[in-house]
């Protein structure tokens, strides 16, 4: 199993440390380039197909709100639909 499949995995076990750092790592495997706007705001834009998550970045703990763990795992869905289609 990659390292990739392995933080995929655990994401969607919605475990309550899952931190920035190991998401933009996914989102980046996913090829997912981030921006980063004012503040803590945050986009993962994803060109082909058009997908994008918008979230903030958590401080000063790192670590992601069950929310946001929940947002991800719908827009890396809706990804992998795509790219079964």
């Amino acid at each position: 199993m990659s390292r990739m499949d392995k933080l995929r995995s655990r994401l969607f076990s919605r475990p309550s440390d899952f931190t920035w750092d190991e998401l933009t790592k996914l989102l980046g495997g996913y090829g997912f380039e981030l921006y980063k706007n004012k503040g803590s705001r945050r986009k993962f834009i994803h060109a082909e197909p058009s997908v994008m998550i918008n979230l903030h970045e958590p401080h000063p703990d790192k670590v992601l709100k069950r929310y946001v763990i929940n947002q991800v795992i719908e827009k890396l869905e809706e990804l992998e639909e795509f790219r079964c289609e």
